[in-house]
């Protein structure tokens, strides 16, 4: 359906809580010259393009039952996209009883629900080091819907769409709606962590951390590969290529890149 002037969306008895699930994931890739480093950036721009990345929120908006109304995708030079879509569903007659239950959701052959007054977004970020060698590629995408379903249900999916080495999870419920008799609620299904919302083989790839304010029905979750493998780090080659004194550098250089990351701060040299 497509909205215009004339066939506007009419609201009644709307559940008016907000919330919203922001994914932000992380590759690495260690690029020692430039023209590795080129090559790696045009390989992100190829494998994350608007084009796709548009593909990819239609499938998100497709497992939260959402109808999308406008689509705005760009992208940029040198590197780097941007897609926004603005989506938005009829009136909510029936909720699944297990729309609320803490397990990961469906992948796209699934509709679980839909949605109403929602937006999805998604921007990339090529970006290098100008000395150590290391190429960084991240990607922020957000989902925010009003209604009955948490946007937590197209975890999962996101999690599967991308071959990220780190990922960081918000998820914040805002606002409130009220019962029958009038009183507040200002969250509307039981919540203790990001992580149930992550399948079991996903959950034991990662390290994870979890920082929650439960009585702000704040969520946030942080994953980490616990394994290392290094050919996994170069772009063009094996370590087999490299002298024993490279590896040893190298996988230094990529490790403390990812504690920064995941940490979110500078570790000192010493």
């Amino acid at each position: 359906m497509t909205n215009t002037a004339t066939n506007t969306i009419e609201l009644h008895g709307f559940n008016n809580l907000t919330k919203s699930l922001s994914f932000n994931m992380y590759d690495i890739c260690y690029t020692k010259t430039k023209a590795e480093r080129e090559a790696y950036i045009a390989y992100i721009d190829e494998q994350y393009s608007a084009e796709r990345l548009t593909k990819i929120l239609k499938n998100v908006t497709d497992i939260i039952g959402a109808h999308v109304l406008n689509v705005a995708q760009q992208d940029y030079f040198p590197q780097g996209a941007s897609v926004t879509m603005l989506v938005s569903e009829g009136p909510v007659v029936e909720v699944p009883i297990d729309s609320y239950d803490e397990t990961p959701g469906p992948l796209p052959e699934s509709v679980v629900m839909q949605l109403d007054k929602s937006h999805i977004t998604v921007h990339t970020y090529p970006e290098f080091h100008p000395n150590e060698g290391i190429s960084t590629f991240r990607a922020d995408i957000d989902v925010s819907t009003c209604g009955e379903i948490s946007p937590l249900k197209a975890l999962n999916y996101l999690i599967h769409s991308f071959d990220t080495d780190i990922m960081t999870m918000d998820y914040r419920v805002r606002g409130f709606t009220r019962d029958k008799n009038g009183s507040k609620l200002f969250i509307d299904h039981d919540i203790q962590s990001i992580q149930n919302y992550i399948p079991k083989d996903s959950k034991d790839l990662y390290d994870m951390i979890d920082v929650n304010v439960y009585q702000e029905n704040i969520f946030h979750t942080k994953c980490r590969l616990k394994e290392f493998e290094l050919d996994n780090y170069l772009f063009g080659y094996k370590k087999d290529k490299l002298a024993a004194s490279e590896i040893e550098e190298i996988t230094s250089k990529l490790k403390e890149e990812m504690d920064e990351i995941f940490f979110g701060k500078n570790i000192k040299k010493e």
